[in-house]
């Protein structure tokens, strides 16, 4: 069954494995989380379970959600993601969620929001190719052909220059390197998406490789 845990990335390290290997990781701060609702198949159509993670103030937040949170027994949350595929015979709501559910080894999918870079051209946001830089050639770093004449419009899914980042980025099959439950921390092997103190989501992977590298 699925498990999950939402905290926040906190930046890259270093840590040597026993065999001496340096190994890069990110390191995730994820205070204890709580379960705010179980949605079942009978009531709702799928399983899943409601985290909540960071409390907030409620002289900033409206009724419904101090009313959410109140049949939890806790403050309302900052951010609240659902986890599907939980077992949620093994939770109750109120429940605190943390790090330890995770083990050093294991298999994560970790989905963040990526860093947004601002609006950019055709090269840098879709890899295409740049024009002749000779002189005369009038032609470097523009989009190309828009398409067959005849619907006399662009069709959608053309790839133009606009906004790039800022979009929901899952990385999966990521160990698991160290977990902390003192500090709250998991250090997971390599990079995941988003910024410094960006959310993220650690889940069980869906595609578990074989044989962890």
């Amino acid at each position: 069954m699925t498990k999950g845990i939402l905290g926040r990335k906190i930046g890259m390290t270093q840590v040597f494995a026993e065999n001496g290997d340096l190994i890069p990781v990110t390191v995730i701060e994820a205070t204890p989380n709580v379960v705010l609702q179980k949605k079942t198949i009978e009531n709702d159509g799928y399983e899943a379970i409601q985290l909540g993670f960071e409390d907030i103030r409620e002289k900033r937040a409206n009724k419904p959600q101090i009313g959410h949170a109140a049949k939890a027994n806790t403050a309302p949350k900052r951010f609240i993601r659902e986890i599907r595929g939980a077992n949620v015979d093994e939770y109750e709501v109120g429940q605190e969620v943390k790090v330890d559910i995770f083990s050093e080894g294991d298999i994560v999918d970790v989905t963040g929001t990526s860093k947004g870079k601002g609006f950019q051209g055709a090269i840098k946001r879709h890899g295409q190719s740049r024009g002749p830089m000779a002189h005369g050639s009038r032609y470097h770093r523009r989009p190309g052909s828009m398409g067959a004449i005849a619907p006399n419009r662009v069709f959608k899914t053309k790839n133009l220059p606009g906004r790039m980042g800022g979009e929901r980025v899952t990385i999966q099959n990521l160990k698991i390197v160290k977990v902390d439950p003192e500090r709250n921390l998991l250090l997971i092997k390599g990079n995941v998406p988003g910024p410094r103190k960006g959310l993220v989501i650690v889940k069980s992977a869906v595609k578990a490789a074989k044989k962890a590298k």
